[in-house]
């Protein structure tokens, strides 16, 4: 008999990493037009101001040129296929994923984000995403050491979560413009940077809670 669920279930799964993959391409795209370092190219027409700090300007470009890594490498970390037949390649993109966001993502967000657009409720939003990005992924990747997988993947799970904020981010900015919602920009602003990172979040947490029921474990396994 064949499990429609599984089949449902299955399909949302790749629908989904297709979505990951399209919007990390688009990106990407977005990311080119800043190789020559214009100062009045897209975004950087809206931070003038501050264009001209070096910390924010170098953690600007930093942010925008490696970011799109941890998209794809996040990605790998969540795949049974990779993980069961190939584990030396999870076990090196999740170390790329956690090097990059520990060492050039996090912080250059951290920098960027006392700096946002929309003012201190924007400012304080990017804040507390980058502190919890780094701190969930600096945990994932101490779960991983001490071999606490299941402690491990929730926290990696919360990290990817926010790291896909960047996409939820543009999606929603997208969507208030199709829906022609009116709005004060600064609003509309602040608004979208609040639901980037914790509607994800959201999602991340209900869906760890999905798989413990699912898969109860009384004491967590230690060893390899």
């Amino acid at each position: 008999m064949i499990n429609t669920r599984h089949i449902l279930k299955k399909g949302g799964i790749t629908l989904l990493a297709a979505g990951i993959l399209f919007a990390t391409w688009l990106l990407i795209r977005l990311s080119i037009p800043y190789l020559a370092m214009n100062r009045y190219t897209d975004f950087l027409m809206t931070k003038q101001r501050v264009y001209h700090i070096r910390p924010w300007r170098i953690s600007f470009y930093v942010h925008v040129f490696i970011s799109f890594v941890v998209m794809l490498t996040g990605l790998l970390q969540f795949s049974w296929y990779v993980i069961k037949k190939y584990p030396g390649l999870h076990r090196r993109s999740g170390t790329i994923y956690a090097g990059v966001v520990l060492c050039f993502s996090g912080p250059s967000g951290l920098v960027m984000a006392f700096y946002a657009n929309g003012g201190m409720p924007a400012r304080i939003s990017f804040v507390i995403l980058a502190l919890l990005w780094m701190y969930t992924t600096a945990m994932g990747w101490y779960y991983a050491r001490q071999h606490k997988w299941m402690s491990h993947g929730a926290m990696m799970l919360r990290s990817y979560a926010l790291t896909l904020s960047a996409v939820s981010l543009r999606l929603y900015a997208y969507l208030i413009d199709v829906f022609n919602i009116h709005i004060h920009p600064r609003a509309s602003y602040i608004l979208i940077a609040w639901l980037s990172w914790t509607l994800n979040l959201l999602i991340a947490e209900l869906i760890i809670r999905k798989l413990a029921k699912i898969y109860p474990i009384k004491k967590e396994l230690t060893h390899a």
